[in-house]
């Protein structure tokens, strides 16, 4: 990124977080300028989507900081809500809120993304969808936008549970859909994964009321949820794994995927990216970091033409200072 961008370093004290948390907005907040709706190819989605004056975007309803919907308004918010409209800007033109203007947001659990890409139920998926191998069998994705790591929620309390081996013998949480469950499995064996749901709200609710013992997702999820209910979880701040989010789109449709990308590495340079990151995931303390480079891989290929980080791209424990991801498993 530009050196308008900064990256959060590892310190000790809370305070001196949130002071270089608080510099590091005030170098970000650029909002994407007012553009010119531009002219598409005919044929394309893009030309498509510009003449029907609405696009319907699937994503996630009950995740804080990335996509929740306000019960009383019935507005989304969060950061994946905020890159949507930075596609849409880029198709009907104007600011960001006249973007939001052609854009139907519909939920879309983790269970259900592919299939409302295959059956033409949403033109793209921007829904913490962490790109893998398996998935780009049936989808494509532009992006990483966004490169988040597998991490661990416990009640406030508990500190019997310190890294992913101390879930052995403990029953664990997370959604259906997700590959959260496998990744889990492989590193602890005797951890009972027998209660799933739809939605993290629901693994979340089980954890207050000690159905489980832990709930285990992307850190920035876990976060999400943390800062709703500060005084009942925390996140252990260990992840273990990588996990690239991605905007799925229909299989093959390479020209709006290449546009996608296209925007994205405008948003990177021209400092929208970061000041989207600030107004929903920077709430939480956490600072816009580098964004990941995007994947321009042929489509129908499942090994990517691009090395992704190592390790996630923000540090997001509430208690403790993450170490680095130990593997690439995608989610």
């Amino acid at each position: 990124m530009r050196a308008s961008r900064c990256r959060l370093l590892a310190i000790p004290a809370l305070s001196l977080v949130l002071v270089a948390a608080a510099a590091c907005s005030k170098k970000t907040t650029t909002t994407a300028s007012p553009t010119s709706a531009p002219t598409f190819a005919a044929g394309t989605t893009m030309a498509r989507l510009q003449a029907a004056g609405k696009m319907t975007v699937g994503t996630k309803f009950d995740q804080p900081l990335f996509g929740l919907k306000d019960p009383l308004t019935g507005t989304i918010e969060g950061f994946d809500v905020e890159i949507a409209k930075l596609v849409a800007q880029g198709i009907y033109g104007g600011t960001l809120a006249d973007a939001a203007k052609h854009i139907n947001f519909v939920e879309t659990p983790s269970n259900v993304r592919e299939i409302s890409i295959q059956q033409n139920k949403v033109d793209m998926v921007v829904a913490t969808y962490t790109i893998n191998n398996a998935r780009k069998q049936v989808v494509d994705f532009a992006g990483p936008y966004y490169v988040a790591g597998q991490d661990i929620m416990v009640k406030k309390d508990d500190n019997s549970i310190k890294s992913v081996t101390d879930l052995n013998g403990k029953k664990v949480c997370s959604v259906q859909g997700s590959t959260s469950l496998a990744n889990v499995k492989a590193k602890a064996p005797q951890a009972d994964l027998s209660i799933t749901f739809d939605l993290y709200s629901k693994c979340a609710e089980a954890l207050k009321d000690g159905r489980v013992q832990a709930e285990t997702t992307d850190n920035v999820i876990l976060l999400g949820l943390v800062k709703d209910n500060k005084d009942a979880f925390k996140v252990v701040g260990n992840p273990f794994t990588t996990e690239p989010y991605g905007i799925g789109i229909k299989k093959g449709d390479d020209a709006f995927r290449s546009f996608i990308n296209d925007r994205l590495e405008a948003s990177y340079q021209d400092g929208s990216w970061a000041a989207a990151f600030n107004r929903t995931v920077g709430t939480a303390g956490v600072t816009a970091p580098t964004p990941p480079p995007v994947d321009r891989y042929t489509s129908g290929s499942a090994t990517p033409t691009s090395t992704l980080t190592a390790t996630p791209t923000s540090t997001v424990s509430s208690t403790a200072t993450p170490s680095p991801a130990v593997t690439s498993t995608t989610r």
